[in-house]
């Protein structure tokens, strides 16, 4: 997503964590940057600097763990087997997860699979550069592959008038997944749901994550949900006409699917539509995974989204 009315995370409420593992994540950077110089070259956009604010790494349960930035999620699944990377954020952010797996103990070279949510440069930006300093398979939909492999948006992505001056770092080999299938590894299992509307691509992942602490032995399921506000370049048109088909049955579809899923944790592609640095700030205060929990989170972020397409609807409906 590159255009959206910015949701911003107040510096308050994340401070507690940026700052108690800032010199162990400055530290790895700096190793990191040592070890790597083959980054892409970053993307400039309105939110760019404001989204790719560091953000200190934190668990939220079991073996998943927040790496991404601050203003755009990117999730790590640990498993016996090796990890799953969800999403590389923009070209740019690719140094700052690395620097945060590596902080949490893990290995970059480690990763076994990147997913990836939906073909916009803020998301997939930074998935090249994760794939060739790891060496792990890259899977999302039929159309998010086809952006990634050819390094650009489709022309019948919403924001192409946006999207069309960034370039996605082109990643050759690409795998396809479609709905319902799944991703495993070392008993993990990452399922995707479609979820067109955003874009065409676009692609929500949900897994069950079980904790094996003897204080702790409880199992969520997470959703990993995708972007589903409905918003565009001027001009284009949801409801389709001249030629350009309706989005809408799609669309609400794909709401409708988020808001029915199993969902015990919600974590948004931006985080800010979820909390989940507030929720992190609060975990680390005491109330530890229970900060996240919240079984009709899923069901709330549909319900906003839907209100969001419904208004847009009839705006376009009324000639607008």
């Amino acid at each position: 997503m590159i255009k959206h009315p910015a949701h911003r995370v107040k510096q308050s409420l994340v401070a507690t964590l940026y700052l108690a593992v800032m010199a162990s994540v400055c530290f790895t950077l700096s190793a990191a940057a040592a070890a790597q110089t083959d980054y892409d070259p970053p993307t400039n956009c309105d939110d760019c600097d404001t989204w790719n604010q560091p953000q200190a790494p934190f668990k939220i349960h079991g073996n998943t763990y927040y790496v991404g930035v601050q203003g755009l999620s990117s999730v790590l699944i640990a498993t016996p087997k090796g990890l799953i990377l969800l999403d590389g954020d923009l070209p740019q952010s690719a140094p700052l997860i690395e620097a945060n797996i590596r902080a949490l103990g893990f290995r970059v070279e480690d990763i076994r699979y990147v997913l990836n949510s939906h073909e916009h440069v803020d998301h997939a930006g930074g998935i090249a550069a994760l794939q060739r300093h790891s060496g792990a398979e890259v899977v999302a939909s039929v159309e998010g592959a086809r952006a990634l492999r050819a390094g650009h948006m489709g022309d019948d992505d919403p924001q192409i008038g946006y999207t069309r001056t960034y370039v996605i770092p082109g990643v050759a080999h690409v795998k396809t997944i479609v709905d319902g299938e799944a991703v495993s590894l070392g008993g993990v299992k990452v399922i995707a749901h479609r979820t067109p509307g955003h874009t065409a691509g676009s692609t929500t992942w949900t897994w069950r994550s079980c904790s094996k602490n003897e204080r702790d032995r409880t199992c969520y399921d997470i959703v990993y949900a995708d972007s589903l506000n409905a918003v565009s370049f001027p001009g284009f048109r949801f409801t389709g006409g001249k030629d350009k088909p309706d989005l809408t049955p799609a669309f609400r579809a794909s709401i409708a699917k988020v808001a029915a899923l199993p969902c015990d944790i919600l974590i948004t592609v931006h985080p800010g539509f979820s909390g989940v640095l507030e929720h992190a700030v609060k975990a680390a205060d005491g109330e530890g995974v229970k900060a996240f929990v919240d079984k009709g989170a899923c069901r709330a972020y549909a319900d906003d989204t839907m209100q969001t397409l419904e208004k847009r609807v009839r705006k376009e409906r009324a000639g607008g």
